[in-house]
């Protein structure tokens, strides 16, 4: 009688050759996952660009009623009329109607009617600046403040989103005008990078390093923020919104009020009315001071620390060792030892020199600690950061009273591991 013949298990099945091409294609499926996961982070249809980003000056809400020999007359008498409408707003003076079209550079349709020769709708006249804005004067030549970046954040069944996906907040900041305007706002459009550098955790950050690398993207001295807190009553009732305006890295509060909405419906204008409301809160603080940009945001030139800061940090460290030196003669463990004047060596100061400073960074909470602890260092007069890299190596430029090595001795008397190199330095923890 025969052997049992022996079938192969599904292992065996498979020839080592196979085997090695399917585990390399189910590699490489999973590192495709990976980058999809990475790109959907940023992909989508998310940014909405500002509709209205020239400096003119743009009155909206004017509405008007008129009749006309046709349809197009009656067209054309309405916008005649809403640019009357429009110039008295602002509070021009007696101008002709071919004076007034002059000073006119685009007719915005928000909503119209035109009947055979009946015109009704709600318009928005756009005055050019330049041409318009010497018969203004006054609030219209008033200077504007300097570059702020506006974050829009929305609070919307217990999520709160900035750029991350389209949101009607967003839309209405858009949409805003803000020629008129004595603050010169810095918009995203929120596409690309924008919701992953500006989102509310960077809204609610107090790190001054994140702050400075944000500002620094898009040429902005500090930030404002304005948070809309959305409430629906009940599905196509009224909407409720509390709005909130906050200034500055630390997010100071400027003002909060509320608005209601009678229907979804109605949503889009009471943001737009809200986003007026901000306009006038940012401008008041402006006149009456409060945005000024924070000194902690800026370095003074080539990557020097402000001078006032600096000046404040070195009379805290001479308090300091002042009080502690009086407290050791106090305790008589140390004898007061009068200073005694030295010769052969010229008085000032050593020469400052820039020194590149290469520091692990595994997280956000390494880089501030090392940038402080480098910063807090003595002799050090001021630190600029050239790349930042969380989870890898970030590098930052010293500029430093001293020479290489006494660095070098002076961040590892702080606890750091220093490697050394042509002029540069490697530190970590």
């Amino acid at each position: 009688m025969s052997a049992p013949l022996s079938l192969p298990g599904p292992a065996a099945a498979l020839s080592s050759p196979l085997r090695r091409w399917l585990g390399s294609a189910g590699l490489a499926l999973a590192l495709m996952g990976g980058g999809y996961v990475v790109l959907a982070q940023v992909a989508g249809d998310r940014g909405i660009a500002p509709t209205a980003a020239s400096a003119d000056i743009e009155v909206k809400g004017i509405t008007v009623d008129v009749q006309g020999k046709s349809a197009e007359d009656a067209r054309a008498n309405g916008w005649r009329e809403a640019q009357k409408q429009a110039w008295a707003k602002l509070g021009g003076p007696q101008l002709s109607e071919g004076q007034l079209g002059g000073l006119v550079s685009a007719i915005v349709i928000q909503r119209e009617q035109l009947g055979p020769r009946r015109y009704i709708a709600t318009l928005g006249v756009v005055f050019d600046r330049q041409r318009a804005g010497g018969y203004l004067g006054g609030k219209q030549q008033a200077s504007r403040s300097a570059p702020l970046l506006l974050i829009p954040v929305v609070e919307s069944g217990g999520a709160y989103i900035t750029f991350e996906q389209r949101n009607p907040w967003q839309r209405a900041w858009a949409e805003f005008n803000p020629g008129g305007s004595r603050i010169d706002y810095v918009r995203l459009n929120g596409g690309g990078g924008d919701s992953l550098l500006v989102n509310f955790g960077q809204a609610t950050r107090r790190s001054r390093a994140w702050w400075r690398t944000a500002l620094d993207q898009y040429g902005a001295t500090d930030v404002l923020m304005a948070f809309a807190r959305l409430e629906h009553q009940f599905p196509g009732g009224p909407v409720s919104g509390t709005f909130t305006a906050r200034y500055g890295p630390d997010s100071s509060p400027l003002e909060t009020f509320t608005l209601t909405a009678d229907n979804p419906d109605a949503l889009p204008a009471m943001l737009a009315q809200a986003v007026e409301r901000f306009d006038s809160i940012f401008t008041a603080a402006l006149n009456a001071g409060k945005l000024r940009p924070d000194p902690s945001l800026r370095l003074g030139g080539g990557g020097q620390m402000d001078p006032a800061i600096q000046r404040l940090i070195e009379i805290g460290r001479a308090a300091q060792a002042r009080r502690a030196a009086e407290a050791a003669v106090a305790s008589g463990g140390v004898p007061r030892i009068e200073a005694q004047p030295v010769t052969g060596i010229e008085p000032g100061e050593a020469q400052v020199r820039l020194i590149t400073v290469q520091f692990a960074t595994p997280d956000a909470g390494a880089f501030d600690a090392s940038l402080g602890a480098v910063r807090g260092t003595g002799g050090v007069r001021g630190v600029g950061v050239t790349s930042t890299a969380i989870g890898g190596t970030s590098v930052m430029a010293v500029s430093y009273a001293g020479s290489l090595e006494e660095l070098a001795a002076a961040l590892e008397a702080r606890g750091f591991s220093v490697r050394r190199g042509a002029n540069a330095l490697a530190i970590s923890r």
